[in-house]
C-alpha cells in the first residue's frame, strides 16, 4: 500500500504510467480508505487488516493475484471519469483472460449481497466468470494522477492459469488494446525511501489504520 501511494506522488516527476505486479506473504485483507475500521474488524476473519490509499470495499488477500497501475495528471486515463476508467481497467482484464481462452463479461449492472464486502455482489464493470466476481479494483484520482489498485481472485476460475501467465497476458493485452510499449520499471531510492516512510508513519501506524 505503501509503495503504491509513493508511486502516486511520484507520477509528476516519472511522466509516464506504471504497472506493478505484486503478491502477498500471507493472509491479510485491505479495507478502502473511507470504511470503518470496526466493521471491517467485525466482517472479515483475515488478519492483518490494512486501510488502502484508494476506496472500495474489503478485499481478501488469501489466493489472488493484485496489481496496481498508476497515471500521471494530463494523461487520458486521468481525465476519464471514474466510471469510464473502471471500465477500461476491467477490460483490458478481460483481454489479458481471453489470450488464456477463460471467458469472462463485464457486469452490466450493480448487484449487492453484503455490506461492504468488494467480492460480496458485483458492482457495474466488475469483472465476472460464470456469473461470478473475479476481478474489482478501487481508485484514487487527485492532482497528483490516477492510482488504481485492483485484485483478481484467481481461486474462483475453473481453470486456472499461472499467476506468470496472467501477467505476461496482461502486458500483450495492453501492448495490443492501448497500443502501450513496455520497458521495465526499478524504483529508485527516493521512491523507495518514500515508501518506507509511509510504511513507518502511516500504514503500520493504528491511528491511522482505526482514524475512521
Amino acid at each position: 500500500m505503501a509503495l503504491d501511494e509513493a508511486l502516486l506522488e511520484s507520477m509528476s516527476h516519472l511522466g509516464r504510467p506504471v504497472l506493478r505486479f505484486y503478491s502477498w506473504a500471507e493472509p491479510a485483507a485491505t479495507f478502502g480508505y473511507f470504511q470503518k475500521y470496526a466493521d471491517v474488524e467485525r466482517a472479515t476473519h483475515l488478519r492483518p487488516l490494512i486501510r488502502r490509499p484508494t476506496g472500495g470495499g474489503i478485499v481478501p488477500h488469501d489466493a489472488d493475484w493484485t496489481y496496481s497501475v498508476a497515471f500521471p495528471p494530463g494523461h487520458e486515463w486521468h481525465s476519464l471519469k471514474a466510471e469510464e476508467s473502471y471500465r477500461r481497467v476491467h477490460e483490458w482484464i478481460q483481454a489479458a483472460f481471453a489470450k488464456l481462452k477463460v471467458a469472462t463479461s463485464l457486469a452490466p449492472n450493480v448487484h449487492k449481497t453484503g455490506p461492504g464486502e468488494c467480492f460480496a455482489g458485483h458492482e457495474k464493470f466488475d469483472l465476472l466468470w460464470q456469473g461470478r466476481k473475479i476481478a474489482g479494483a478501487a481508485q484514487r484520482r487527485n492532482k497528483l494522477g490516477l492510482l488504481i489498485q485492483g485484485s483478481v481472485q484467481s481461486r474462483c476460475i475453473g481453470i486456472s492459469p499461472a499467476r506468470t501467465n496472467w501477467q505476461k497476458a496482461m502486458c500483450a493485452a495492453g501492448r495490443g488494446e492501448f497500443g502501450i510499449e513496455w520497458l521495465e520499471f526499478k524504483p529508485d531510492d527516493t521512491l523507495r525511501n518514500r515508501a518506507e516512510f509511509l510504511v513507518r508513519h502511516k500504514y503500520s501506524q493504528m491511528e491511522f489504520l482505526k482514524r475512521r
